[in-house]
């Protein structure tokens, strides 16, 4: 069977509102590989972009995974190649007009995802299975599902814990430090971020315990970026890439979440989601913009990150200690 996959990162596929944007989103493309494992046995083609700089070409995160035959690029060749072939599947994960014009154009047996509307102009999602009611911000925060549930609902499957499918393999760094700050987030989406601040308080207050702590490190390059990611025991982070690769790393985690939701991400017993002690009603809002005075994530305290991390990883200072004395 020929599956063609369309996902590149230009919009977040559940986040009502979402524009696009040519600088790609890679961890909706990491989370997106968790289908790959529905098509084990067949020849699995994903459309990319991959005319960009070196930390957001999302090449690394799909090339030399066995269970994608081939990746090619988005450009015209590519476009009148995919045009000309049939396919049995084609699943559609963009919310780009002309996308989803190119996704309607493709021979296939059967779609999934988002089409265009030919009569509107415009983007629908309802080509097989409805996403309509993920559209919906007060209908999403009912839901509480995680991504992997939903992609496999639209496909008609069951979704029973299947992981992310990582093509990158790391391998030059072996495990040096006990925690990893991941404090970036991408520039859509600035209210995700947990301030420098804070992550300055919590680490006066671990290298007292004598945690060996790393800040972010390989942001102009993505392959040296995942390598960071491997060489940390234990990332805290905020709602970001970091996030999706620690889990596909298998790291342990602690993650913090304001504006966006954290049913949609599933740690598989990673770590956990800490979120702001104070009643927000507005979370999550997906907003780029807080309408409040004080912002969610502002309300999550030094003391919540600094005792969930002595809670996971009560010997890991030892551990560092043991590893890198002669």
């Amino acid at each position: 069977m020929k599956v063609l996959i369309i996902k590149m990162g230009y919009s977040e596929a559940l986040h009502p509102g979402s524009e696009f944007d040519e600088t790609a989103s890679l961890g909706e493309v990491l989370r997106t590989t968790v289908i790959l494992h529905l098509f084990k046995n067949d020849q699995v083609t994903w459309l990319i972009d991959w005319n960009q700089s070196p930390i957001k070409n999302p090449r690394p995160l799909l090339e030399n995974n066995p269970l994608i035959h081939r990746i090619l690029p988005f450009n015209p060749i590519s476009i009148l190649q995919l045009q000309s072939e049939f396919f049995d599947v084609v699943i559609n994960l963009e919310r780009v007009p002309g996308i989803c014009a190119l996704a309607e154009s493709i021979n296939a047996e059967s779609k999934y995802g988002f089409r265009f509307d030919k009569i509107l102009g415009d983007v629908r999602p309802d080509f097989h299975y409805t996403l309509e009611p993920y559209m919906s911000i007060d209908t999403k925060r009912e839901m509480k599902k995680p991504w992997q549930e939903i992609l496999f609902n639209l496909l008609g499957k069951s979704w029973n814990k299947e992981e992310y499918s990582l093509g990158y393999q790391p391998g030059r760094l072996k495990t040096i430090y006990d925690i990893g700050f991941n404090y970036q987030v991408g520039t859509s989406w600035p209210l995700k971020a947990w301030s420098i601040k804070n992550f300055h308080q919590l680490e006066n207050k671990l290298i007292q315990k004598d945690f060996h702590i790393s800040w972010q490190q390989g942001m102009d390059n993505l392959q040296d970026y995942i390598d960071w990611i491997h060489s940390c025991k234990m990332i805290i982070t905020n709602d970001s890439l970091g996030l999706h690769l620690a889990i596909a790393l298998k790291k342990q985690i602690i993650a913090l979440f304001g504006p966006s939701s954290p049913d949609e991400v599933y740690l598989y017993e990673l770590g956990t989601k800490i979120l702001p002690a104070g009643n927000f009603s507005c979370m999550p809002c997906w907003n780029q913009k807080c309408e409040k005075k004080k912002s969610c994530m502002e309300e999550i305290t030094v003391d919540q990150v600094y005792k969930e991390v002595i809670r996971l990883l009560p010997d890991a200072q030892r551990d560092y200690q043991r590893n890198n004395n002669p």
